[in-house]
């Protein structure tokens, strides 16, 4: 029998499950300071929950075969519920994320092209040349200084967008876009109960109002790149082939039609505010999750160090970078960028016993499923290694959604996630991230999963033993 005891496993933080429920006020109030705070025990351990509530009648599911039922084999029946369309429509417009019906199918048809992996691996050397840059500015400060994580992953995720979706660079300062994009999350993503209860657009609410600055900034920035890219391919001009002239120049494949400049502009604006954010929080979660675990993070580091050698990273690079990879997995279970899903029943539909009556909502949250009791081992470890190939191959595909499933699953998933990959690994083989001390991480649901209060951390730089770097 081995004498080595194992280190007891990270356990990061989330507020704790209900065990009673919440009044109304004291719901909506939690609704909309953090919406994880209102999840039941019950949420966590049960396959289906069915009550009626604020929303009235509402089917939380965490049972994989209904997800897929829900999600793929009769995904026709549900649209994308009221609040949510009244939550992102006013930032994102009518874009993939909210688009329905035939305006949704033509969107998709038209984009996929734009995402296949041939068109994602093309963008490698841009994605490097970012997490180069991010690295750069780091090693030029002193050691131990401390920065903000979560706004510098936004700033590298949108120098990724830079180089990739408008490479003749952004007509406005950069950090301000950074800084419209947070604002516009804090803001629109605090839930209000007008949107609960359903009240007319024209009511104002709060949250639109404080993020109109940046929802007009969003418009203008991108008005003025959609503008001076189509002079530009009007003259016929050489034109980079980046996002933005391939979104111009896209078609339908069985109808010829191209993108309307509104759809071209709202698709653009969703891969800003929704596409980077991901990726964003992503990044930031990783970084704080290793920090946290000595073992993990050498683990990490041992493998950066093996596969990238002293040379540069190289595409090759990517798929031998197993155990980073996992970390990423992993981070995205315990904190999913879109931790809420939402849909509206268009015809009663039965699902074993389970009725669930036309115009009801059907929920399924990544953030609980993800967590739930009966679905995972020790659902609240950090633990990478449940990603590796000996255990990946027993998570049931519809127990894990960090991008959802079926039809509407997210067109820039593997963009997102190669993305993440090479920024970690960039990161990873230079520098060290550590948690200032005292501060309190805490995840905080706007649209997307947060770390409240930034993640303020030491940046140091990686002295490499030479046997790491052999």
């Amino acid at each position: 029998m081995s004498d080595t005891v194992e280190a007891p496993l990270f356990r990061p933080p989330h507020p704790r499950p209900r065990t009673e429920p919440l009044g109304m006020v004291a719901f909506l109030r939690a609704a909309r300071e953090n919406p994880l705070a209102t999840w039941m025990e019950a949420h966590f351990e049960e396959p289906i929950v069915t009550g009626e509530g604020a929303l009235g009648r509402m089917t939380v599911v965490n049972d994989p075969a209904v997800v897929r039922h829900i999600l793929l084999d009769n995904a026709a029946n549900y649209r994308k519920d009221d609040l949510q369309i009244r939550i992102l429509a006013p930032g994102l417009g009518r874009g993939l994320v909210t688009a329905e019906g035939d305006e949704w199918r033509l969107q998709r048809r038209t984009i996929a092209p734009l995402f296949t992996p041939r068109t994602v691996g093309g963008f490698f050397p841009a994605m490097v040349e970012a997490a180069e840059r991010l690295v750069r500015r780091w090693q030029r400060r002193r050691d131990g200084r401390v920065v903000d994580a979560s706004l510098d992953m936004t700033r590298v995720t949108l120098d990724v967008l830079e180089r990739t979706i408008f490479t003749q660079g952004v007509p406005r300062d950069p950090d301000a876009l950074g800084r419209a994009i947070t604002r516009y999350f804090n803001s629109i993503g605090r839930v209000d109960p007008l949107d609960i209860f359903g009240f007319p657009d024209w009511v104002p609410r709060i949250g639109r109002l404080r993020a109109r600055p940046s929802i007009q900034f969003f418009e203008e920035t991108v008005n003025e790149l959609i503008n001076a890219r189509k002079a530009l391919l009007a003259q016929g001009a050489p034109a980079p082939r980046d996002l933005l002239t391939l979104l111009l120049e896209a078609a339908d494949p069985e109808t010829g039609k191209g993108l309307s400049d509104i759809e071209v502009r709202t698709n653009i604006i969703t891969f800003i505010g929704a596409g980077h954010e991901t990726t964003a929080n992503a990044l930031s979660w990783s970084l704080y999750l290793i920090s946290q675990d000595e073992r993990i993070r050498a683990k990490v580091e041992r493998e950066v160090d093996e596969v990238l050698g002293e040379g540069p990273l190289e595409p090759h690079h990517l798929e031998r970078l197993v155990y980073t990879r996992a970390v990423i997995d992993e981070a995205v279970r315990l904190y999913p960028p879109a931790p809420y899903m939402s849909r509206t029943a268009i015809a009663d539909d039965a699902i074993g016993s389970v009725e669930i009556p036309a115009g009801s909502m059907v929920v399924i949250a990544p953030y609980v499923l993800h967590r739930h009791r009966t679905l995972w081992d020790q659902p609240d470890a950090f633990r990478p290694e449940r990603f590796l190939t000996e255990e990946r191959g027993r998570i049931d595909r519809f127990a894990y959604l960090p991008f959802g499933a079926g039809p509407r699953v997210c067109i820039g998933a593997s963009f997102s996630l190669q993305e993440a990959v090479i920024v970690l690994a960039s990161i990873v083989r230079h520098m060290r991230l550590d948690l200032v001390q005292g501060h309190e991480v805490v995840p905080v649901q706007r649209i997307t999963l947060r770390p409240g209060g930034g993640l303020p951390m030491h940046v140091t730089q990686r002295a490499r033993t030479s046997a790491s770097a052999a």
